[in-house]
């Protein structure tokens, strides 16, 4: 499984810490906003599914559900439970459907600058960026 294409990020990219690797490193608070960035999405193959809710002030999003293939993988790669994993993290509203943060890719154990944009009310772009955002490699998510 692989959330992002790899071929430029893996060349250039920094290990992630144990505490990315290992799952959720704050608790979620409870949501009481409408913004549709809430909810639950999946990956374009389908092999994960991730909820979106507040962390504190900031968006975050857990793995909430993965096929046995995406489990393994992201096993080979160091991660033990993927899910409970904290796979979107650290999110700040940077305009209207934008948001700016850090992506966990857990077949990789790397952890990534992220843009996540809502381009409709069930599709999010997430991207995946090195060299300062130079780089970028985006998948588009859909809500389930």
């Amino acid at each position: 499984m692989r959330l992002f294409l790899p071929s430029t990020l893996a060349l250039c990219v920094a290990a992630a810490t144990a505490a990315q690797a290992s799952g959720p490193a704050h608790t979620p608070a409870a949501s009481t906003s409408r913004d549709p960035i809430f909810g639950s999405w999946t990956n374009p193959s389908r092999t994960i599914v991730v909820k979106t809710l507040l962390c504190g002030s900031e968006l975050c999003g857990a793995i909430v559900a993965a096929d046995a293939e995406a489990q393994n993988d992201a096993r080979e790669a160091g991660v033990e439970h993927l899910i409970g994993t904290e796979l979107l993290q650290n999110y700040r509203k940077t305009g209207s459907g934008r948001w700016t943060g850090t992506v966990f890719v857990p077949d990789m154990a790397r952890s990534f600058t992220s843009h996540i944009v809502q381009r409709s009310p069930d599709v999010l772009r997430i991207s995946g960026c090195i060299l300062g955002g130079l780089i970028c490699k985006s998948q588009d998510w859909t809500r389930i």
